[in-house]
């Protein structure tokens, strides 16, 4: 076994060890912090891969309870599908990766990363990156690494490498970056309204203490690494190359005078139809055909910016896609707005719930929690014009709604302020790029529409960059043809006053300083453009919220006796639920959650509640209602919950057959003798007329 230690902080160092576990794969290596560890193997294909024009990566990330020296909670013991941690953490691995495979580079390449301890204080995850880039650096895999991860938080401005789960908590910035040598490749965080300089400050912080990652990754590749393997690169003859572009560069140029996408991707796909059909092109392959020709079409492209300053829809590159904004377009969503940017379109609706609505999570740190906010982002095929069957949600998806969920978390109003569960479902109706960042400023003004009293508009924009040698432009409000054919896709959301969220993909191997400096700056300017649009059509949130949407009310109850509400197996609360039409949820800290859609309903289910948790008092007469019938007595509730036994003896003259007299559901007149240790009263019938009497309220009878 072969080991490099590094040391991360005074009180901190990660271990990098490898030829003890796994050997059956092309690389595999533990990456340790504390009592974390994960394994991460990487295996490559032996053939190229036909019908691809991408590197055909495959990460998987896979927690396991045992790790943590747990069960898994519900029926099932055992993991099932990725988890939506799972899967992103997937992501994180894959993105901070990519970007470092050769250039028509088409094998399979599958990285797993299994976690087999985790403590408390350090997340696998940012060790997984890690232990992907060792494990491909020391394989005979090509791979242009190697790379390092950091998680960074701030924290009273102190800076704090791979925080404990409890300083994340606190910090007003989160974010983890992966860096090569040479620059940074990934980012991806949340923050509460923090300047562009900090987001800087904190990325090249991460690049200064990554530099020793790097250079062990590099010394055990110098220890045990094997040669990297030689393979065949997708490829065309260079006369064909050459027929190609003379056959087609005109064409392109002038196809990309169309606005529409459809069309001009319709066009697009004619001209290398035509190309093909012109000579006989049986003995070509097709795919290497069609990945040259997507090569021949960004190259067309970024000429087209160098050379005339125009993009392929005509604008600046700074210039912002003309925006429509439309509030409540239908009736029943609690909240609900349509955010069309250019031929990018989202329709975003909120519904509100009661407590019982909240996602249950299982989370190895923190047990099970539910979840009060949630944004769910769908990508239909029909938002491109495909025609494919709608199906699960995929990767993509799920990381984009946990994109737009950070951004818009930190103004959602605490539990006590607003008792709601809140749900965005984002729909993207069309997509011509950026639709994650259309999420997030069409679920910041459904918020608005639905009454949740947020502080402030979310926004978000989605930066580019094209680079040919030294010459560089940035773009701002990227479509889906300079996402794929450029160099950087950057997401910036925030308000007025700074970032709650950013991520970061690039396709080149790093990117300088300035660069960032500079897309962050234009970020800012493009966002403050978009606020102005959505505070124009909705300035701040309703003050009334939707007929259709439930009411809910929060009440406080002595701590010790709201076990009283719930009752014996759940039968008080149940009771009043059914009485009362309502949700009742009993919470800590002698809350109780009362949901209804009528106020009428929610009065009653309080008074019921009240009546419960109500004193009853020794020597008052109560008007109650017979519950069980014995040889011995009667048991009568005077009140929910409080059921005492009236004894043949304590009777005004008692019959000799009970139930002869009575029945169950009676109502029958009681004074309280007394009130045992477990709090159940014993009652008398032998009073004087004209005594004062109380109903189950508590309020005198009549």
């Amino acid at each position: 076994m072969e080991r490099v230690e590094i040391e991360i902080e005074s009180s901190s160092s990660i271990i990098i060890e490898t030829g003890e576990y796994a050997k059956f794969g092309d690389g595999s290596v533990v990456v340790k912090q504390g009592d974390t560890a994960v394994l991460v193997t990487v295996i490559m294909g032996n053939n190229l891969v036909e019908g691809v024009d991408f590197v055909p990566l495959s990460v998987e990330y896979r927690e396991q309870a045992s790790a943590w020296g747990k069960i898994p909670g519900g029926f099932i013991k055992r993991e099932g599908k990725p988890s939506d941690r799972e899967i992103l953490v997937s992501r994180l691995i894959d993105r901070s990766i990519r970007p470092l495979f050769p250039k028509g580079f088409f094998y399979d390449v599958v990285v797993t990363a299994l976690t087999l301890s985790a403590d408390e204080r350090y997340d696998p995850d940012v060790l997984s990156i890690i232990g992907a880039s060792a494990a491909l650096h020391i394989s005979a895999i090509p791979f242009e690494g190697p790379i390092s991860a950091f998680r960074v938080v701030k924290i009273n401005d102190n800076w704090i490498l791979n925080p404990t789960h409890e300083q994340r908590r606190q910090a007003e910035l989160d974010i983890v970056v992966a860096c090569s040598k040479h620059g940074i490749i990934m980012v991806e965080g949340e923050a509460k309204e923090v300047d562009e300089k900090i987001i800087i400050e904190a990325l090249y912080l991460v690049f200064k203490k990554s530099l020793p990652l790097i250079e062990a990754q590099e010394k055990l590749r110098e220890k045990i690494g094997t040669n990297k393997k030689e393979i065949n690169f997708i490829n065309l003859p260079d006369h064909i190359k050459k027929n190609m572009e003379e056959f087609c560069v005109k064409k392109i140029e002038q196809i990309f005078g169309i606005q529409d996408k459809k069309l001009r991707k319709e066009m697009l796909n004619k001209v290398i139809e035509e190309f093909l059909n012109s000579f006989d092109s049986s003995f070509l392959n097709k795919e290497a055909v069609y990945y040259f020709y997507k090569e021949l079409i960004g190259q067309v492209l970024r000429k087209k910016m160098f050379n005339e300053g125009k993009r392929i829809d005509g604008r600046v590159f700074d210039e912002i896609r003309p925006i429509d904004i439309k509030i409540h377009p239908f009736e029943r969503p609690h909240g609900s707005a349509i955010f069309t940017r250019g031929q990018t379109q989202v329709f975003a609706a909120v519904t509100l719930g009661s407590q019982e609505e909240g996602q249950l999570v299982e989370s190895i740190y923190e047990g099970e929690t539910f979840k009060r906010f949630m944004v769910h982002y769908n990508f239909p095929p029909f938002c491109t014009g495909e025609a494919k069957p709608w199906g699960p949600p995929r990767r993509r998806e799920i990381g984009h709604g946990a994109l737009a969920e950070k951004a818009l978390k930190p103004f959602i109003p605490s539990e006590e302020d607003f008792p709601y569960i809140i749900r965005i479902v984002a729909n993207v109706l069309e997509s011509n790029g950026s639709s994650s960042m259309a999420t997030i400023c069409a679920g910041s003004l459904a918020l608005f529409d639905a009454g949740v009293p947020i502080k402030k508009h979310v926004a978000g924009i989605a930066m580019g960059l094209v680079m040919e040698e030294d010459k560089y432009v940035i773009l701002t409000d990227i479509t889906g043809e300079e996402d794929q054919i450029g160099d950087m896709d950057f997401k910036i959301a925030g308000t007025e006053d700074g970032i709650t969220a950013i991520q970061m993909d690039i396709k080149i191997k790093s990117l300088e300083k300035d660069i960032l400096e500079e897309a962050l700056l234009k970020a800012k300017k493009a966002r403050l453009f978009i606020l102005e649009k959505m505070y124009s059509v909705m300035p701040e949130p309703r003050k009334e919220l939707s007929p259709y949407a439930p009411k809910i009310e929060i009440i406080n109850v002595p701590e010790d006796k709201a076990f009283l509400i719930i009752g014996p197996g759940g039968k008080t609360v149940k009771e009043i639920r059914e009485k009362t039409n309502t949700v009742i949820w009993v919470l800590e800290g002698g809350k109780v959650s009362i949901t209804g859609q009528k106020t009428e309903d929610i009065e009653a289910a309080k008074r019921a509640i009240e009546a419960i948790i109500g004193e009853i008092e020794i020597g008052k007469i109560y008007e109650g209602k017979i519950t069980r019938i014995e040889p011995y007595g009667l048991f009568v509730e005077v009140s929910p919950g409080k059921i005492g036994l009236l004894h043949v003896s304590k009777m005004e003259n008692p019959p000799k057959d009970l139930k002869a007299v009575y029945k169950i559901g009676d109502i029958i007149k009681v004074k309280i003798l007394e009130i045992d240790e477990l709090g159940r009263p014993k009652f008398t019938t032998k009073f004087k007329n004209g005594e004062d009497m109380v109903n189950e309220k508590g309020g005198p009878i009549l």
